[in-house]
């Protein structure tokens, strides 16, 4: 069995906070698809008068389907468009790349709402992991920043650092390069389980440059970034918030 899991995120447009709000299962080959709400969606509800999504209004069901639900379906590109191939190229992905493929790594952005989706982060041998991820706030850094990330190759090295008072989320992660220009953030949904990596093993997280996108390309897919590390104790996107309301 392949399966593979994927969260998805809501932003309250007033506040700005990102909230887990739910988890996707998902075993392409079989065609089993499964949708449950984590724990996130209750303090959405209550911070933040989170309404449940239409096509899962009930929080306490286990959603079930031999199809991907048509939230998820909705944001991924056509395989009729004519520039599918250069959209896959700037996600670094073969031609034959599967549906949740895609949504790992493109985001599943949509200019029309305010969601947003994300690989759960495994665990392999040795407590190994590695995560692929595009750079946040780039637009927001200096302007010879902005100007370095015209100069980044793929096989870039890249120093990751802890930013504890972060005016917008407090914990953040800086991103820099190997010759000390920020150029921007990791995901917020990755900064504690990114952090518990740098606290552990602090010798073994690297971080490279896997793609430079033209500035035709979307903003918010402009540098591709991957990161690998270790956890000897941590368990990555146990907490609370990422918990199915439905157990298994």
């Amino acid at each position: 069995m392949n399966e593979r899991a994927l969260f998805l995120a809501w932003q309250d447009k007033s506040s700005r906070q990102w909230f887990p709000i739910g988890r996707l299962d998902a075993d392409v080959e079989r065609s089993l698809y499964r949708f449950r709400y984590v724990g996130g969606v209750t303090q959405a509800r209550d911070m933040a008068q989170f309404v449940p999504l239409w096509e899962f209004p009930d929080l306490t069901r286990d959603y079930r389907s031999p199809y991907l639900f048509s939230l998820f379906r909705n944001r991924l590109m056509s395989s009729a468009r004519p520039d599918r191939g250069n959209y896959l190229r700037e996600l670094d992905l073969h031609q034959q790349a599967d549906e949740i493929e895609i949504l790992t790594v493109s985001g599943g952005y949509r200019m029309t709402d305010a969601y947003e989706v994300f690989p759960k982060l495994v665990k392999g041998d040795g407590g190994r992991f590695s995560c692929r991820f595009f750079l946040h706030g780039w637009r927001h850094v200096s302007p010879a920043g902005q100007h370095r990330i015209e100069s980044l190759k793929p096989g870039d090295g890249l120093q990751l650092t802890l930013e504890l008072n972060n005016p917008a989320t407090v914990l953040a992660v800086q991103i820099q390069t190997t010759d000390y220009h920020m150029i921007g953030w990791a995901p917020r949904y990755l900064v504690r389980d990114l952090a518990a990596a740098m606290a552990e093993s602090p010798s073994t997280y690297e971080a490279e440059v896997v793609r430079v996108n033209p500035p035709s390309a979307p903003s918010m897919q402009r540098v591709l970034i991957e990161m690998r590390g270790s956890w000897k104790r941590h368990d990555p996107m146990t907490a609370p918030e990422f918990r199915p309301l439905v157990p298994e």
